[in-house]
């Protein structure tokens, strides 16, 4: 749902602001929420910007939990960076609140709109363009694990219910093969089977979480490069971006992800398998500035399982591509006729090339101990 420029302006007086707003802009490439770039000026003739966005409402049903945790997350991390020297303007997002008080505002259309004060001097990147900007984006998703650790995660709420629940995502892949309602089963008994050989993997973290084997922390939910600012001079990670998925969780969801998507040789729709796997040595660095980021916040427990988190979050991955191909493609965008399954097989091809690779995998681990 797009707005006119003018709407823009006036949605953007109602956060308090430093200055006269200017202009807005479209910001960004999320497929999520709506984002504009708003610069404003100062009496002092400075420049202000500030990111304004429409919360999608479809995609996250509750935007006042989704802001209570964003919110009181930040709130946390500016209080940690500051006592450590930090920067809060520069290291952790800033919510801009309305100046009637106040964190979000909701339109008489029905959406809903926030605002946060502009990283500057840093950029995002959609791709990894050097090793060292994986390393780097390891070592922030880590830091962020470590400033959050002593915040009480069972105190957020859940965005996207269930969303690493494996064992739930399990269930509703066995209902999708059942049902059966697209009359594709059939053709797909091998990746069927491959699921279900593995069928005890996906309890491994559930199980370990509920007994209180590994611990319950903050979770980000989406370690991709792209949520992460590099600095413009250090091309160092500075902030962690894009909170919404912020929830109770374990610290292997957001390793493992990363590993999933960064350390794949090939594309996630790749159709030649034969150009899938997992490349140690990205896994290596990725390994590495994770755990130098969590400063000694991560348990033995927690470290050894770093591999089967890697293996965990491909495996959830394939099979939630896997249902939604077997229910019609209704979830994830596709562009082609069998796009999600090709998706699925790449997954399958990583979670494969990481069971030949486990022992190696578990010794670069083992050196972290």
């Amino acid at each position: 749902m797009k707005k006119e420029v003018s709407d823009l302006l006036r949605i953007a007086e109602k956060f308090a602001t430093n200055g006269e707003a200017e202009s807005v802009e479209p910001h960004g490439n999320g497929h999520i929420n709506d984002t504009y770039l708003l610069t404003s000026h100062q009496p002092s003739g400075e420049p202000c910007r500030y990111i304004l966005q429409r919360m999608n409402h479809e995609v996250f049903r509750d935007p006042a939990g989704l802001m209570e945790n964003i919110t009181g997350v930040t709130a946390f991390l500016q209080k940690k960076i500051a006592e450590s020297g930090g920067d809060p303007a520069r290291e952790s997002l800033s919510v801009v609140p309305l100046r009637e008080g106040g964190s979000y505002w909701k339109e008489e259309d029905g959406t809903f709109w926030r605002m946060y004060r502009f990283v500057e001097g840093a950029d995002s990147f959609d791709l990894v363009e050097r090793p060292e900007d994986f390393y780097e984006s390891a070592v922030a998703f880590g830091h962020f694990q470590k400033l959050l650790e002593e915040y009480p995660a069972e105190s957020l709420h859940e965005t996207i219910p269930n969303f690493h629940n494996t064992v739930d995502r399990l269930k509703n892949f066995k209902k999708a093969v059942e049902a059966d309602s697209m009359k594709r089963a059939g053709e797909v008994a091998d990746e069927i089977k491959f699921v279900l050989d593995r069928e005890e993997d996906c309890y491994v973290l559930c199980d370990m979480l509920a007994s209180g084997e590994i611990p319950l922390r903050v979770t980000h939910n989406d370690t991709k490069l792209n949520n992460i600012m590099l600095d413009h001079k250090t091309r160092k990670g500075i902030c962690v971006i894009d909170l919404d998925t912020v929830m109770p969780g374990s610290a292997l969801y957001d390793y493992g992800d990363s590993i999933r998507f960064g350390a794949n040789t090939g594309a996630e729709d790749e159709k030649d398998l034969s150009k899938i796997s997992c490349d140690l040595e990205l896994f290596a660095l990725y390994t590495k500035g994770f755990i130098e980021g969590c400063g000694g916040s991560l348990t033995k427990k927690e470290i050894r399982l770093l591999p089967m988190g890697a293996k965990l979050m491909t495996l959830e991955c394939g099979m939630r591509f896997l249902t939604d191909y077997l229910e019609g493609d209704h979830y994830f965008k596709i562009h082609r006729p069998e796009h999600n399954l090709d998706r699925c097989r790449t997954q399958f091809a990583m979670v494969k090339d990481m069971e030949d690779k486990w022992d190696q995998m578990q010794e670069i681990v083992e050196q972290y101990l």
